[in-house]
């Protein structure tokens, strides 16, 4: 069978990685620069028995995506800065309840509500420390088209596998972007499925099994009852105010994704295996830094690109490989050095990190990186 090409924007390719995934549910509210998002799947999704539900606002929302994956919809929200902003609550409840769901960022400039039509990467850390307390983080960030989808649909496995708000953090460059891709059959996309327990069993929403760390989650109105709160709860669902129980809870929470690093971080290197130095770059950054490594390397230079696709968790144990081999890294990013931070604190000394950036609302050029490389040379 023929291939199905389309020449979309990458809000657009998020839809249907997303309707690839199974989502059967979206609830959000419009904002610059995802609102494609919004409006593609309010056309789609009844055509194949979903729902789709504009909210009053952002809270609401995510508030609505949660309720609906409680029922056993797999269920996306889309947003950009502010909104994202107004989600963080939310994040952190599903977080904690430990309730499958897609945040879709569109990263714009900011803050406040800054520069709505404009690229930035101003909310790489807020995706991780944005809610309070200490919980689980997955955050995935595409560079085309194509990797849009194929990270949503990402995206929705992991927070089936794992039973976790996975963030999907795009940016104006990619999300209004438009290139021709191959859309493959549904049989060739590898699509997870949340765990439920078997019917008429002993069932605790929150018990996991001898060796596993996610428990089974039975949908609302299948047979099942159970609690869901925002508090410290024991295996029940009911909140419990003992530390110990607390400590068992959020250490667990925490290490369903410390120890399956292996499956979930991802990145890309071009470029690295005799590389003397490297251009750390993400998103639609990413793009730019390919063209400067694939020009430079035709002038002789021996540069290589590392850009993560997993954001967090962070690649720190490869990060701190290339700091060890290479004479310096040079982190470009679409804000005033966010990850170059956490590039830093990896490489623990062993090469200098420098930074190009701008957070103007003003893409990055290939000019301008390649004077920057330039500087050490």
């Amino acid at each position: 069978m023929a291939k199905k090409v389309k020449f979309l924007q990458g809000n657009e390719a998020c839809v249907e990685g997303a309707l690839m995934a199974g989502m059967k549910f979206y609830s959000g509210y419009p904002i610059t620069p995802s609102t494609e998002i919004a409006e593609l799947s309010a056309e789609r999704l009844p055509q194949i028995g979903g729902k789709f539900i504009q909210m009053e606002d952002e809270i609401a929302g995510i508030a609505a995506a949660i309720g609906a994956s409680l029922t056993g919809s797999k269920a996306m929200t889309a947003t950009s800065g502010p909104g994202f902003s107004l989600k963080q609550e939310n994040i952190g409840y599903a977080a904690l309840a430990e309730i499958p769901l897609v945040v879709v960022n569109v990263q714009r400039g900011g803050p406040s509500t800054g520069l709505p039509t404009s690229p930035a990467q101003g909310d790489v850390m807020q995706a991780k420390w944005g809610t309070h307390g200490d919980h689980p983080v997955i955050c995935l960030t595409p560079d085309s088209v194509k990797e849009t989808f194929d990270l949503t649909v990402r995206a929705f496995n992991l927070a089936e596998k794992y039973r976790t708000p996975v963030i999907l953090l795009t940016d104006e460059i990619t999300g209004h972007m438009r290139e021709k891709i191959e859309i493959p059959e549904q049989s060739e996309v590898e699509v997870y499925n949340r765990v439920k327990p078997e019917m008429g069993s002993d069932y605790k929403a929150y018990r996991v099994e001898e060796n596993d760390l996610v428990p089974k989650m039975a949908s609302f109105g299948e047979g099942f009852r159970y609690h869901v709160t925002g508090l410290m709860h024991d295996e029940t669902g009911f909140p419990s105010n003992s530390t110990a129980n607390a400590d068992v809870l959020i250490k667990r929470l925490m290490a369903k994704i410390d120890n399956n690093l292996d499956d979930i971080i991802d990145y890309e290197e071009l470029f690295m295996e005799d590389a003397e130095h490297v251009i750390f770059a993400y998103g639609g950054t990413a793009r730019t830094a390919k063209a400067v490594v694939k020009q430079l390397r035709n002038e002789g230079v021996k540069v290589g690109l590392f850009r993560p696709i997993t954001v967090w968790p962070f690649p720190e144990a490869r990060i701190k490989e290339i700091g060890a081999k290479v004479k310096d890294i040079l982190v470009t990013e679409l804000n005033f050095g966010q990850l170059k931070l956490e590039v830093e604190r990896s490489v623990e000394g062993k090469c200098p990190v420098r930074f190009y950036g701008k957070a103007n609302g003003e893409i990055i050029t290939p000019e301008e990186l390649i004077l920057s490389f330039r500087e050490v040379l």
